[in-house]
């Protein structure tokens, strides 16, 4: 069976490696990019079944991360689970419809990011 790989994407280095460790223990690879142009990098040379997307970064948001590779036919079957502290229900409704699968609110637990992945 082929390991599967997930790209964790993060301005914030603690968040990325706290995901990372929960996600490593569970036995994925995982790369870290930590913004939207290093994401989208990443996605063009990779495959990954996977990613882990923050919000708010700056720059290039999680939402535009979102938008481009929903736009790129090479990468549609990629699983996009948003990352973020934005919690209101309006914030999360604009999330959704940006073409995310599934929505994490920070600080992350093990638990819920196995839940959204699995999804």
């Amino acid at each position: 069976m082929e390991l599967q790989k997930i790209l964790v994407v993060d301005d914030n280095e603690i968040n990325r490696k706290v995901a990372a460790l929960f996600l490593k223990k569970q036995g994925w690879l995982v790369d870290q990019a930590a913004s939207g142009p290093e994401a989208l990098g990443m996605l063009a040379n990779n495959q990954y079944v996977c990613v882990l997307l923050d919000i708010s970064m700056p720059g290039m948001s999680g939402l535009d991360v979102c938008k481009a590779i929903r736009a790129d036919a090479r990468l549609q079957g990629v699983r996009l689970v948003a990352y973020t502290a934005h919690a209101l229900s309006d914030e999360k409704d604009a999330i959704m419809q940006a073409g995310f699968d599934a929505m994490l609110t920070k600080p992350l637990t093990a638990e819920s990011l196995f839940a959204a992945i699995a999804a």
